[in-house]
């Protein structure tokens, strides 16, 4: 192709679309933290300038960059000025810990590290001292670590922002999954599959008509997904530092929210808070969940008090957060069959649910989701055996095992490698938590596999009681004999004040099977 034809038919990146939609927002605020409200074209000026500071320092197309911050404007303003630039993202979680940290950016040969140097210095420096790769230090704010890339930025006049020249196929992003098994695996996300993240976002999901969204769980992860279709929509973003129910439904009252992102635990956190009858929490038009299954009876009881506001996205690193969707309408509060799926495929994906052989099975027998189409990873960094069993006979894998009805809403039953086997028998720990969290006593539930002399593993139930709430173990055990047989029956259950939980508020199931499997023969997935 000549080198006039070579943009013909580029298609609208990331980076193109945040330079639009800030302009088109130029004078309308866009972002609040705190004290801090910044216009669209005041975020433009400080992407501009940013951006520019990271060129001076050799950071620009194809410089691999990590993040490791708390929730501040900073972070936003990063994030886009390296998208503009062309840089590989990946994000250090801030609640990880320093082996965490070290393995990913040794791992993903992290280049640039930029800081929050309130909280962080002490962790920079020390992965500083022990990556080789790490060439540049960017401090947001004074630091003796670090650049101080803040001071740096100010030096520069704003300039229009033009987006760096890339392929679709190049990498734009490496996020490291949680690690259900041995180490986590860099998941390595491309310029393409990020368009048609946005273009999916937009077209599929209910967004109020210019959203005030609020953001209370990490920017540099989840948060960040709702950035660039919310200013798209004409809206602004109001971050919180942290997750803490009180101050969330504080905040959806003050700045009258109408859309926010929550994972099931937050949820039931904000069902069960003291503060929820007291605050006006009308202005909600739609609340976003996912990235773990939700008790369908503890759905219901949440659209009986916001309303029919809950829309749900199912995905996972791999497939960026929207395989399937269920809509804010498909919501049937007197369904728990509806209440207990996750949606429909969205229409741009090709979504089946196979076998072991790869055959589709029919309509309501269990398969594995698997998935074809734009969104699906590049592949796992550094790691081609376990990319080829990802790809294996040419579909992505997700080990969600669900089945179809007949008006095509699937059903998960569980992670295959959260399969127990007990007994010889297979059993799902779903289908027995949605049993016992359907009990009025009960807040949340998780239930594993732990070593069983004679069955191999035995079922096991740790439940949250709701404040002021009791129900003897043998009647839960009985409500899940009753529903779903005896093998389903949980062989013990432990009360517990609270589920392990990854920093981004998920359960963790990983954490609470190796209270079981630590001093065990053998591990479990």
């Amino acid at each position: 192709m000549t080198d006039e034809l070579a943009d013909l038919h580029r298609p609208a990146f990331a980076a193109d679309l945040l330079i639009t939609a800030l302009d088109r927002n130029s004078d309308k605020p866009a972002l609040y933290i705190g004290d801090v409200v910044l216009t669209g074209g005041e975020m433009s000026d400080q992407i501009s300038r940013f951006a520019q500071a990271l060129a001076s320092l050799g950071v620009g197309k194809g410089t691999s960059t990590a993040m490791l911050s708390k929730n501040r404007p900073e972070v936003l303003i990063s994030m886009g000025a390296t998208m503009v630039s062309g840089c590989r993202g990946s994000a250090l979680n801030p609640m990880g810990s320093l082996d965490d940290h070290l393995y990913i950016v040794s791992d993903g040969e992290i280049e640039t590290l930029i800081f929050d140097p309130d909280a962080f210095e002490g962790r920079a420096a020390e992965l500083k001292a022990a990556s080789p790769s790490i060439k540049n230090m960017l401090s947001l704010g004074p630091s003796e670590v670090g650049v101080d890339i803040l001071a740096l930025a100010a030096t520069f006049t704003p300039q229009r922002l033009v987006a760096a020249q890339v392929d679709a196929d190049d990498n734009s992003s490496m996020v490291y999954t949680g690690g259900t098994t041995g180490k986590p695996k860099g998941v390595i996300g491309t310029y393409g599959s990020g368009a048609a993240l946005n273009q999916i976002q937009m077209a599929e999901w209910q967004w109020p008509e210019e959203p005030r969204f609020l953001i209370c769980t990490p920017l540099s992860h989840a948060g960040a997904a709702f950035f660039i279709p919310t200013l798209l929509r004409g809206g602004a973003l109001i971050v919180l530092p942290a997750f803490e129910p009180g101050a969330v439904l504080e905040a959806i009252e003050k700045h009258k929210i109408s859309a926010t992102m929550l994972v099931p635990t937050m949820i039931y956190l904000l069902m069960d808070h003291p503060d929820l009858p007291k605050r006006n929490v009308s202005s909600l038009q739609t609340l976003f969940y996912g990235a773990s299954s939700i008790s369908p009876a503890r759905l219901k009881e949440g659209i009986e008090k916001f309303g029919q506001i809950f829309f749900q996205f199912y995905g996972q690193t791999e497939c960026g957060m929207t395989i399937a969707v269920l809509r804010r309408e498909e919501h049937i509060a007197t369904d728990p069959s509806r209440l207990a799926t996750c949606g429909r495929p969205v229409p741009w994906l090709n979504v089946a649910l196979l076998d072991d052989d790869l055959n589709e099975v029919p309509q309501g027998e269990l398969g594995e989701i698997c998935v074809r189409g734009p969104l699906v990873m590049k592949g796992y960094w550094k790691k081609p055996e376990e990319t080829a069993e990802a790809f294996k006979g040419g579909w992505l894998h997700t080990g969600d095992i669900a089945r179809k009805d007949e008006a095509g809403f699937l059903t998960i039953v569980d992670r295959k490698k959260d399969m127990i086997v007990t007994g010889g028998f297979n059993v799902f720990p779903r289908e027995i938590e949605d049993v016992i969290s359907a009990h009025p006593a009960v807040g949340s539930v998780a239930v594993v596999g732990v070593p069983d002399e004679k069955w191999g593993e035995a079922v096991k139930a740790c439940v949250v009681l709701r404040a002021g709430q009791s129900v003897d173990a043998a009647e839960l055990v009985e409500r899940v004999r009753v529903a779903k047989g005896s093998v389903h029956a949980p062989k013990s259950v432990d009360f517990v004040d609270g589920l392990p939980v990854t920093p981004l508020g998920k359960l963790d199931k990983k954490a609470l099977r190796a209270r079981f499997w630590e001093s065990a023969d053998r591990a479990v997935g």
